[in-house]
Parts: C-alpha cells; sequence; structure tokens
C-alpha cells in the first residue's frame, strides 16, 4: 500500500467561523474577479474564435481527461482522496491571477480575460459537470477501495451560491456604477491575490501539524500535475498554430485554476468534508501555480520570438 493512503484517513476539521471566513474571502475573490467582467471583452471571442475555443477545449475537456488518465495510470501509487483532490483541481475554473501573470508574460490579455470570464461565469456548471463526470469515472474503473461519494445537485448548488451570487453581484455592480469600478479594479485585483493567498495560508495552518507531516507525499506529484497542466495548454496552441501571444495565453489560462474553489467544496461538511488527501492538493496547488506561473512569465519575459505577432510554427 503507497503512503499516500494514509491521507484517506485525515480529515482537517474547521471550526464554523472558520469555514464562514472562507466562503466569505472566496465570494469577496470572486466579486472583484467580476469587477473586471465586460461583456465588451466578448468581442475577442468574435475576433479570435479559433483561439478562443482552443483555450476553452484546453480548459474545459483537455485538462480533466488527461487528469483523468494520469490518475488512472498512477492508482496502484495513489490513494482515492488524493486522486479525486486532482481531478477536482483540474475541474476549477481559471485561478484569479491568470491575467496578471498573462500580462508578464507578454500574452494576449485580451484573450486572457476573455477566457477567464467565460471560464468564471462557466464554471457554475463545468465545475460540478466535470468533477461528477470523471470523479465517477474513475471511481468506477479503478474499484476504489474507499469509494467517495459525488454528489452532482449538492456540488452544483454549493457553486451556484457561492460563485454564482458574487459573480452577478460584481457585474452588476460594474454596470450600474461604472466610475466606481474603474477605482476598484485595479486595487480590489491586488487585493484578491493577497486575500487569496491569506485564504490559502490559513487553511494550512489550522492544519500545519497534518501539513508538514505529510507535504513530502503530495509535493512532488502536485508540481507534476501542474506542469501538466501547462504542458497541456502550450501544446494545444502549439499544434493548432496559434500566434505566440495567444499560446502564452491559453497555456497560462491552462495552468492556473481556482483551487481555493476547490478548498471550500473540499471543505464543505455536505461535500467532502475536509478530505485529507484532497485538501491537501487544492492547499498545495493554490501554492504552487503561483511559484510556476510567475516563473514561467518570467522566462517568457526574457524571450520573445521574432515571430510574435505571427503564427507559431
Amino acid at each position: 500500500m503507497s503512503p499516500l493512503h494514509v491521507l484517506d484517513e485525515v480529515r482537517l476539521n474547521f471550526s464554523p467561523g472558520s469555514l464562514l471566513a472562507m466562503n466569505v474571502i472566496l465570494a469577496f475573490v470572486m466579486f472583484g474577479i467580476a469587477l473586471r467582467i465586460n461583456f465588451s471583452d466578448f468581442r475577442e471571442i468574435v475576433r479570435k474564435p479559433k483561439s478562443f475555443m482552443v483555450g476553452v477545449l484546453s480548459q474545459f475537456f483537455l485538462l480533466p481527461g488527461v487528469t483523468f488518465l494520469f490518475v488512472w495510470m498512477l492508482r496502484p501509487w495513489l490513494s482515492p482522496s488524493v486522486a479525486m483532490g486532482m481531478i477536482l483541481v483540474a475541474a476549477c475554473p481559471g485561478g484569479n491571477i491568470s491575467n496578471f501573470i498573462t500580462t508578464l508574460a507578454k500574452g494576449n490579455i485580451s484573450l486572457s480575460v476573455s477566457m477567464s470570464a467565460f471560464s468564471t461565469l462557466g464554471c457554475v456548471l463545468m465545475t460540478p459537470f466535470n468533477f461528477s463526470f470523471w470523479g465517477n469515472l474513475y471511481s468506477n474503473t479503478s474499484k476504489l477501495v474507499m469509494p467517495i461519494e459525488i454528489n452532482f445537485w449538492e456540488m452544483a448548488q454549493t457553486v451556484l451560491i457561492l460563485l454564482g451570487i458574487p459573480i452577478m453581484l460584481g457585474i452588476l455592480f460594474a454596470r450600474k456604477y461604472p466610475k466606481i469600478t474603474q477605482k476598484l479594479v485595479r486595487p480590489m485585483g491586488i487585493l484578491s491575490i493577497v486575500v487569496f493567498i491569506g485564504f490559502v495560508v490559513m487553511a494550512l495552518a489550522a492544519n500545519s501539524s497534518y501539513f508538514i507531516r505529510y507535504i513530502h507525499l503530495i509535493g512532488l506529484l502536485v508540481i507534476a500535475h501542474n506542469g501538466l497542466a501547462l504542458l497541456i495548454g502550450y501544446c494545444a496552441g502549439r499544434i493548432t498554430k496559434l500566434s505566440w501571444k495567444d499560446v502564452r495565453s491559453v497555456t497560462i489560462e491552462t495552468g492556473i485554476q481556482n483551487s481555493g474553489l476547490g478548498l471550500v467544496l473540499i471543505f464543505n461538511p455536505k461535500l467532502f468534508d475536509g478530505l485529507g488527501g484532497m485538501a491537501f492538493i487544492a492547499a498545495w496547488w493554490g501554492i504552487w501555480h503561483i511559484i510556476s506561473g510567475m516563473g514561467l512569465a518570467f522566462c517568457w519575459q526574457k524571450k520573445i520570438p521574432a515571430t510574435e505577432t505571427k503564427s507559431a510554427e
């Protein structure tokens, strides 16, 4: 039996007050993201439908599907909760720092924003669907010793409340108070990054003894999974001959996932009740994707192809 199986017995407990704080923090982050959603951003879909569709395919279909194959191949070594944590992260929408990292990487910021907007709005349905579909498929094909119940409707309801309401409030606020929104967008963007990091730290600090004891078991796994996600986006862009700027945007949008949403779902008593392996995967992903994304942006800043505005050939 793999050492990872010990994580299936771990339950990371949060007090009701801590759970409420996590929910409020996530709602705040999503409200800040929604302030930046302008339906004029979707003009990029009309202007560059190919790049947008490649991005959607990479993020919503290829990443969850390839993640399923990845965890299925590793099933003798992975524990059920760790495998499900990886599938859940892959089913989450793009992270709230993807636009910032795309800017640093000199990618197509318009494409990044349109993908983020679509991902943010679409995740209310796509996150529960992808996790339910691939999670149940993994559970059935792997004959899990410890089956994990996946309730699509409970998960969809939770995502709708946690994301749908603050997103709609943010969009309505931006439309009703455009001048105030213009002043709030930048500080809210920076603050949301800080709050998100604090959100992850809070999740780890409340259970630091478990995290320190088992991080070595899942650290390399998360790094490999995140690297695979970035590679999926990069290959999707290169194979379909997108411009270099678009390749960078699709790569980053695919590799930066909203693991904060994953953590909130994991700690929900009605869903996974702090299941150890899932929580460790989502928490460490929340830290690592910032490091990998910033590192990739730094490398791409230094290397600007002569064909920057042409198709990647």
